[in-house]
């Protein structure tokens, strides 16, 4: 795992907050400084873009003025900032959709999507643009859009790959002319790999995403993709994989050896998956794209099980961050004729909702120490899932999980070590705050009590899958746990 830097949320606010604010306050941030038109938005540039949206494929200008006149339209709603730029220099946009923009929500989880990674993949590209264009003008006439935006900080990255995608062609649907960016190197293959070393040189690309969610706890993400249809889901790479490092036989094992290579929260991917595909209009039936190409039972796949790939995206997102990131295949075609774009919309719409209500599954809660204050990169270790989350300089962690007990440990430098039994139900999420007690001057004491911690019962008469009724568990002074009465 790699350490993300301290103050990272802090240096994000900063910037974010520059766009409707001060040049000064950008200063105190080195990361990501939108450009000095984006903060000068006018009402003239936002008649001159319009924020009308017609089911065509955009080009980077086009897509620019788009998003900058939204942004000025929509000034409660939005937030738009640039992570990077491409090799050729064209900014990597990225639109924050909620109701708090530009800070974040204490206690509510930042959630994303990224699409066009492969440049030749376009039809992502405009399913971000659409949904953008839905949430925004949604808000106040749908209940669920606004709890959604109300309660979740949405981050939409129409193109990581906009040089790639300026030379690919409508209506190719199998070349792969575009798919990879100007100094020819596939973005999906240039993230930090667990099982293999990845020797390929990293590129702005993927090192400006790198940062990114370095910077931002993101809970759920999702990568938008086309040639399939499938929703794919960790490890895309195996452990086998440690054994081909240099072997010429390497590619061949890549290539047949097509066995499951098994996350600690497989269940949890797999529902994930199961989310995006019973939403949608056609993935779930499985259906092959062509003639001799796999089929998917249920519309979805466990990536290493349809072809190993080395340094791949969701891969990293869950092993280096805890983010937990799918792949979704949502077009046969990878650039079909735009008069079919309002169909891939309709088909995708509900499932790119859906999918993203799943980061307030599970549990989510502070680590705080006994005198109140939020406990920074405590690591968060669902027993018998490896895989360890981190708090936020809030104290804040969430943790996306299925209904059944767990036990969790967390631990941080200089504290002492808590354990914690839980239960996580279907109906709501579970609010665990955990207090850490300092390990200087520690004196052996009989042990704590290990009570199981129940949520309360929902009192309200809402039948929304998630919701933030819950009940907080706290620790007392002898380190035993109080319950909330039912």
């Amino acid at each position: 795992m790699t350490d993300r830097k301290g103050n990272g949320m802090l240096r994000l606010l900063l910037v974010v907050t520059f766009i409707v604010t001060t040049s000064a306050q950008s200063a105190q941030d080195p990361g990501f400084h939108p450009s000095e038109e984006v903060t000068t938005l006018g009402e003239a540039e936002a008649r001159d873009g319009g924020t009308d949206l017609e089911f065509r494929y955009h080009d980077h200008e086009q897509l620019t003025r788009y998003l900058r006149a939204v942004s000025a339209r929509y000034p409660a709603l939005t937030a738009l900032y640039s992570i990077g730029k491409s090799v050729q220099g064209r900014d990597l946009w990225v639109m924050v959709i909620s109701a708090s923009p530009y800070e974040h929500m204490l206690g509510k989880p930042d959630v994303k999507y990224v699409a066009n990674i492969h440049g030749n993949e376009a039809v992502g590209r405009e399913l971000l643009l659409h949904l953008i264009q839905h949430l925004v003008t949604s808000y106040d006439s749908d209940s669920y859009i606004k709890w959604l935006l109300d309660n979740t900080r949405i981050h939409l990255m129409p193109s990581m790959n906009p040089d790639g995608f300026a030379i690919s062609k409508e209506g190719q649907c199998d070349t792969i002319h575009g798919r990879h960016n100007a100094r020819r190197y596939d973005l999906n293959r240039n993230f930090p790999d667990y099982f293999k070393a990845n020797t390929k040189q990293p590129q702005p690309e993927t090192e400006a995403v790198k940062e990114w969610i370095s910077k931002i706890q993101f809970t759920l993400s999702g990568s938008l993709h086309g040639g399939a249809l499938v929703a794919s889901y960790p490890f895309d790479n195996t452990p086998s994989a440690r054994i081909c490092r240099s072997s010429v036989l390497c590619s061949v094992f890549q290539s047949y050896a097509h066995s499951p290579s098994i996350a600690p929260d497989d269940d949890v991917f797999r529902h994930l998956s199961l989310v995006y595909s019973n939403n949608h209009a056609k993935m779930s039936r499985g259906v092959s794209c062509k003639s001799g190409s796999p089929r998917f039972e249920h519309g979805i796949t466990n990536g290493a099980a349809w072809y190993p790939l080395t340094g791949g995206m969701q891969d990293y997102n869950y092993l280096w961050h805890g983010c937990m990131e799918i792949t979704l295949e949502i077009s046969c075609c990878k650039y079909p004729p735009a008069h079919e774009l309002p169909k891939y919309w309709q088909d995708n719409k509900q499932s790119m909702i859906k999918y993203l209500a799943e980061a307030h599954r599970g549990a989510h809660g502070f680590v705080m120490d006994e005198n109140g204050n939020p406990v920074e990169r405590a690591a968060v270790r669902v027993k018998g899932r490896d895989v360890a989350y981190h708090t936020t300089r809030y104290g804040e962690f969430w943790r996306i999980l299925l209904p059944g007990t767990y036990r969790v440990e967390v631990t941080a430098e200089g504290y002492l070590p808590q354990d914690v039994e839980f239960i996580v139900i279907d109906s709501h999420p579970t609010l665990l705050n955990v207090t850490l007690h300092s390990a200087k001057g520690y004196v052996p004491s009989l042990p704590a009590s290990r009570k199981k911690y129940r949520p309360n019962r929902i009192r309200s008469s809402s039948t929304s899958t998630s919701t933030t009724t819950t009940a907080a568990a706290t620790t007392s002074d002898d380190g035993g746990w109080k319950f909330p009465e039912d």
